[in-house]
């Protein structure tokens, strides 16, 4: 079979002839890779910078994707870390890491959306209990899984939504995704406080894709101008966008009633995160949540690593026998 093949952490992955791999546990099965998002947790995974990343090589890029069963049924399916990714012609799958399809489901949708829009899915249904009515702050709100936050939380009943993010262009489409306030962040990370100035400072959750200098500076901020800092404020740290480390002053979490979670791989239950996923794979199919997405063949892998996108749009890749070349928007 073909395959988007890493040789070398500091190489994109190429595409070329690989050993098509064979099911061997209890509930594994081979099936045929109809498409595979190319998110940025599998750009860590293939320059061996996430911290699940092991030295294994060659190794085959992917964590989720789209795939059809030797009985042809249609299923969304999730990896374990792997070296032999998602980004083949066929790849092996656990059965329990899969959910099925409904008739008519959109591979192109669900293969784009379903991992960025997982991250705060899963943090607000099983990482927190939410409340419909609590106000969101979402930074990163930009990024493909910051808009899809936006959409998430007004979905489960968010009161009010703020968005913060850098990318001017992309700021003006957010009150259409249900922001209620949009903040630009632009400028050097130490003036992020000031640039949410008030808005808020009477949060109840705040989704974090940042972290970094402008974590900090948010939080303190935020913490210092609540009207009642004995009022919970929940931050769920989900992405290191600005950076792995946030230096958090101690007075940050005596002086308010502050909580601080991680959202992501091993915080949560594999059967849990299952749990969630029909749901999710059914809004995003019926077109609750405005995705951008295009596809390309798996033999591009190479041209759509290192090429530029359109801003917030999601690439994903078919096998070249599955479709035809399509540029990006």
């Amino acid at each position: 079979m073909y395959a988007a093949v890493v040789s070398a952490f500091d190489h994109p992955p190429r595409y070329q002839e690989f050993e098509t791999p064979l099911a061997s546990g209890p509930h594994e099965v081979l099936v045929d890779v109809v498409a595979a998002g190319l998110h940025p947790r599998v750009r860590s995974q293939a320059d061996g910078s996430h911290y699940t990343s092991t030295d294994e090589l060659p190794l085959v890029p992917g964590i989720d994707g789209v795939g059809l069963l030797p009985d042809g049924r249609l299923v969304y399916f999730v990896l374990p870390d792997t070296a032999m990714g998602s980004m083949g012609e066929r790849t092996v799958i656990d059965r329990r890491r899969s959910i099925a399809l409904a008739d008519g489901a959109d591979p192109l949708r669900i293969a784009a959306a379903m991992n960025p829009a997982m991250s705060s899915w899963v943090a607000l249904r099983r990482r927190i209990h939410f409340e419909p009515g609590r106000s969101v702050l979402i930074l990163g709100a930009t990024g493909i899984a910051g808009r899809l936050a936006i959409q998430v939380a007004r979905q489960l009943g968010a009161g009010r939504v703020i968005a913060a993010g850098r990318n001017r262009l992309l700021r003006d489409t957010l009150p259409d995704l249900g922001a209620d306030v949009v903040v630009g962040l632009d400028g050097e990370p130490g003036d992020v406080s000031a640039k949410l100035g008030d808005a808020a400072q009477d949060v109840d959750i705040v989704l974090d894709y940042l972290w970094g200098e402008p974590a900090a500076q948010a939080m303190t901020g935020i913490v210092t101008q609540r009207t009642d800092r004995g009022r919970a404020l929940t931050w769920i740290q989900i992405g290191s966008v600005a950076g792995p480390a946030a230096s958090v002053p101690s007075a940050a979490l005596r002086a308010a009633n502050l909580q601080i979670v991680g959202s992501g791989q091993g915080s949560v239950a594999a059967a849990d995160i299952l749990a969630e996923l029909p749901e999710l794979a059914n809004r995003i199919s019926d077109s609750t949540f405005t995705v951008d997405a295009v596809r390309l063949p798996l033999s591009q892998v190479e041209a759509a690593w290192t090429e530029a996108t359109t801003p917030g749009q999601r690439v994903v890749l078919y096998p070249d026998l599955d479709a035809p070349t399509i540029q990006a928007r």
